[in-house]
């Protein structure tokens, strides 16, 4: 199964095993969400002295209504790939929720302007 998912490495060569290890634990999100138009994943090595948070992971999920948007921060890059997928695993779940209490719980509207009432009989 193929998907629309850009891996992009920042200061970072990516070697075809991590690559491989990011489709992978990228592919549990395509599962969870069908909607998922496209996946785009940056690794990033930062050049920090004290060597703590050397590797950023960002994940750009881009589906119809807003985008989600996360960043993670570790010492290690397959920690910070592995933090990034359950971060937007848990962002996905979230919005999906979100997205059933409106469908099942509708509010009414309320209109800011005073409309005078009428009657139907």
């Amino acid at each position: 199964m193929s998907h629309d998912l850009i891996i992009s490495g920042i200061h970072l060569e990516l070697t075809e095993a991590l690559k491989v290890t990011v489709s992978q634990k990228m592919e549990r999100l395509f599962k969870h969400e069908t909607r998922i138009l496209r996946l785009r994943i940056e690794l990033e090595r930062t050049g920090s002295k004290d060597h703590l948070g050397e590797f950023i992971a960002k994940g750009h999920i881009i589906m119809s209504g807003p985008e989600l948007i996360v960043s993670v921060e570790s010492e290690d890059l397959y920690k910070s790939i592995d933090l990034l997928v359950d971060k937007l695993d848990r962002k996905l779940r979230r919005r999906s929720r979100l997205i059933k209490v409106k469908r099942h719980h509708p509010h009414e509207i309320e209109f800011p302007a005073d409309l005078p009432k009428v009657s139907w009989a």
